[in-house]
């Protein structure tokens, strides 16, 4: 309800009909004017504008206030002399030269697919991959002795990533020879999926947990099944709603959660995994590999 300063209240003021009633100093009552409820309606209106506008830009025209940025790199003159369509998915990737045979596949194959990429160089080299053709394609982001989540933390705030649909965070020692970005996505977007990893091959892979394991029936599983350990009654990870964190896939929403949840002093990740579901739950959604 409204509350007219100065007067006595008399009757609920309904934002619904913005019927007010007020009792003048001589104990008459009287309705306010039209003009006067526009007012009061359109400054209710400019306290709720106020209200969702980003925390320190009230004082900016609307127009020039820009909620969100990107990872496109831009000239220092005039226009970008390549007119690509803008990235839409995110690649972020820690690289050391030592892999750096793996690193090039990656990226080759990404950004073939429209991907905006960026590389966590831990080791500090970043003039020797200027040698690849994509090296001026990509954002390049040097911290010596630092893990994929201590960048992410840092660099991949969900304002900034905000214009990205899926952000995949991924270790370096991935072999991609058989794995399509796009295709991949298709059914993370089919199966309405927030949290994902692709699945792994057993037979080139090292495979710490069954889940993580490529199977044969399906595109998706959400669970697995291992005597002893994971069984139909199972509700909890690694039997079931759990990836590891060497190639998760976010959705934009289930970053923003997740980028809360990596603490300034995570290293290595250990145990992540197991609390990844929080973000997920949100939805209604499991974590699943596809």
């Amino acid at each position: 309800m409204f509350i007219v300063p100065g007067f006595n209240e008399k009757t609920p003021i309904l934002a619904d009909n913005i019927t007010l009633t007020t009792s003048r100093s001589d104990g008459c009552e009287e309705t306010p004017s039209l003009r006067d409820n526009i007012a009061l309606t359109t400054s209710r209106i400019d306290r709720c504008k106020n209200q969702c506008r980003p925390h320190g830009s009230e004082a900016l025209p609307q127009g020039i206030v820009a909620k969100a940025s990107n990872l496109e790199m831009r000239p220092l003159w005039g226009y970008p002399k390549k007119r690509r369509i803008p990235a839409v998915n995110l690649l972020a990737l820690a690289a050391g030269i030592k892999q750096e045979i793996l690193v090039n596949e990656m990226v080759h194959k990404f950004l073939e697919c429209g991907f905006a990429v960026m590389l966590f160089h831990y080791d500090g080299i970043v003039d020797d991959w200027k040698k690849f053709g994509w090296s001026d394609d990509v954002i390049h982001v040097s911290a010596v002795n630092q893990t994929k989540w201590w960048f992410a933390k840092r660099f991949l705030h969900p304002d900034i990533v905000a214009r990205y649909e899926y952000i995949f965070l991924w270790d370096e020692d991935l072999g991609v020879e058989n794995f399509h970005p796009e295709r991949y996505l298709s059914i993370v977007k089919e199966e309405g999926l927030q949290i994902s990893q692709p699945a792994l091959d057993a037979n080139k892979s090292e495979v710490h947990h069954q889940i993580t394991a490529r199977g044969r029936r399906a595109n998706v599983h959400r669970r697995t099944y291992k005597h002893g350990e994971c069984d139909a009654k199972s509700t909890g990870p690694p039997c079931t709603g759990w990836i590891e964190v060497m190639a998760p896939v976010f959705s934009r929403a289930a970053w923003r959660c997740v980028w809360y949840m990596i603490q300034n002093d995570l290293i290595h990740a250990w145990g992540l995994d197991m609390l990844l579901g929080y973000c997920a739950q949100t939805f209604n959604c499991k974590t699943s590999s596809p």
